[in-house]
C-alpha cells in the first residue's frame, strides 16, 4: 500500500506542481509548446501500448472499441460545454482532458500496481508524470490569464489531483477482482478521451506555440515513453 501511495503522490503531485509553475512561474510560449508536444508524444504511445492493445488482448475487440468510442464522445461533449462556458482559451479543455482520461486511467493504474515490480512502478509513474506536468502548467496559465484568481486556479487543479488520487486508490482496493471485459472498457474509455484531447487540445496548442519544433518534441515524447515502457518490461 505504501508503494501505491508513493506513486499516487508522484503522479497527482505533478498536477499541483504544474499548476503552481504555470500560474506563478515564468513559462515562455515556445517552451510550453515544446513540453506539451513532448507530453502528447508520450500519450500517443501509451494509448496504444498501455491501454488499447492490452484491453483487446485480454478483454476482446468489442469492449475495447466501445470504451474508446465512449471516451472520445464524452470528452468531446464536455470540452464543447467548457468552451461555451469558459471560452476556448480558458484552459478548461486541458483540465477536462486530464480529468476525463485521468479517472479511468488512474483506476486502471491502481489495478496495474497490484503485484507490480519496482521498475514497472517507476516506469508507469514516470510516463504519467511526463504528461501531467506540462499540461497542468499550460492549462493553469491559460485559466489565470482569462481572469480567474490564481489561488482558485491552483485550488481547482489540486482538487483534480485529489480526485485522481482517490481513483487510483479505489482501483487498487476495489477492482482487483473485476473481469477483463470491464477493465478493458475502463482502460479504453481513458484511451478514447486521450485521443480526442490530443486532436483538439494538445497538438493544436503545441503547434500554435512552437510550430517548428512541435513535431520533434512529439517524437521525443514517443521515444521517452517507449524507453520508460521498456524499463518496466512493457
Amino acid at each position: 500500500m505504501l508503494t501505491v501511495l508513493a506513486v499516487v503522490l508522484v503522479v497527482s503531485g505533478a498536477l499541483i506542481a504544474g499548476a503552481v509553475w504555470g500560474v506563478y512561474g515564468k513559462l515562455s510560449g515556445r517552451l510550453e509548446g515544446f513540453l506539451v508536444a513532448l507530453a502528447g508524444g508520450a500519450l500517443l504511445l501509451s494509448v496504444t501500448s498501455e491501454l488499447i492493445q492490452p484491453s483487446v488482448e485480454r478483454g476482446g475487440l468489442f469492449p475495447a472499441m466501445l470504451g474508446v468510442a465512449a471516451g472520445a464522445i464524452v470528452f468531446t461533449v464536455c470540452d464543447y460545454l467548457i468552451d461555451e462556458k469558459w471560452g476556448e482559451k480558458s484552459g478548461g479543455g486541458l483540465l477536462a482532458a486530464i480529468t476525463l482520461d485521468g479517472i479511468p486511467e488512474n483506476l486502471a493504474l491502481g489495478v496495474a500496481l497490484i503485484g507490480a515490480g519496482g521498475l514497472e512502478v517507476a516506469a508507469l509513474a514516470g510516463s504519467i508524470l511526463l504528461s501531467n506536468l506540462p499540461e497542468a502548467a499550460g492549462g493553469a496559465r491559460e485559466m489565470a490569464e482569462s481572469g480567474r484568481a490564481k489561488g482558485k486556479v491552483v485550488g481547482l487543479w489540486a482538487g483534480t489531483a485529489l480526485l485522481l488520487s482517490m481513483a487510483a486508490i479505489a482501483g487498487y482496493l476495489a477492482l482487483d477482482t473485476v473481469g477483463e471485459e470491464a477493465l478493458a472498457i475502463i482502460r479504453c474509455f481513458a484511451a478514447g478521451a486521450v485521443v480526442a484531447s490530443l486532436a483538439t487540445e494538445v497538438f493544436p496548442k503545441a503547434y500554435r506555440e512552437d510550430s517548428h519544433l512541435a513535431g520533434v518534441a512529439t517524437a521525443l515524447g514517443v521515444i521517452l515513453a517507449f524507453g520508460l515502457g521498456s524499463l518496466g518490461g512493457g
